[in-house]
C-alpha cells in the first residue's frame, strides 16, 4: 500500500455525520482490510506508523503526556491526508487536538483486528518506524540555533 492509498482507503471508510474518537472509522477500516489480503494490512500499519512518526515532534508534544499525544496524533491522521499536512506545516494547527484532548486511540488496534480476523493470530506490529511518543529522534532533537 503506498502513501496515496492509505489516504484515499481512510477518506473511502470515512463515516457520515460525527465520529469523535474515530470507533466507527476503525470499525470501517478494519472490515475492510479483514478482506484481505495480509499484506494490505502490513502496508496499512507501515503506513500509519510513519504517519504517526512524522508527528512525533518536540513542537507537537512537549508536555503532553505519551499516551495522550499519541492518542491526538492519531486524531490528526484520522482527519485525513490535508489535516496531517497541515500540521506538519504548521505546529499551531496541533493545539485543538492535544488542547480539547481529541483522541483517535481505536484507530491505532486497526491492523491487529483485521490481522487477527484474517489469520486468527496476533499481529507481530513488524514496522519500521514505531508510532510510540517519543521514538522519533530527529523530531525531539534540540534545534541549535544559527
Amino acid at each position: 500500500m503506498d502513501e496515496d492509498e492509505f489516504w484515499q482507503l481512510l477518506e473511502e471508510c470515512r463515516p457520515p455525520g460525527a465520529d469523535p474518537d474515530a470507533e466507527r472509522l476503525a470499525a470501517a477500516l478494519e472490515e475492510r482490510l479483514s478482506a484481505g489480503p495480509v499484506a494490505a494490512v502490513a502496508g496499512f500499519a507501515e503506513r500509519l506508523s510513519t504517519a504517526l512518526y512524522r508527528l512525533d515532534r518536540r513542537e507537537l508534544g512537549e508536555g503532553l503526556g505519551g499516551d495522550a499525544f499519541l492518542y491526538a496524533r492519531a486524531a490528526v491522521v484520522a482527519d485525513g491526508r490535508a489535516a496531517h499536512r497541515a500540521v506538519l506545516a504548521d505546529p499551531r494547527r496541533f493545539a485543538p487536538y492535544a488542547e480539547g484532548c481529541v483522541w483517535a486511540e481505536p484507530l491505532l488496534y486497526v491492523p491487529d483486528g483485521a490481522y487477527r480476523r484474517l489469520t486468527g493470530r496476533e499481529w507481530p506490529r513488524a514496522t519500521a518506524h514505531s508510532y510510540e511518543s517519543y521514538s522519533n529522534a530527529g523530531g525531539w532533537a534540540r534545534r541549535r540555533r544559527p
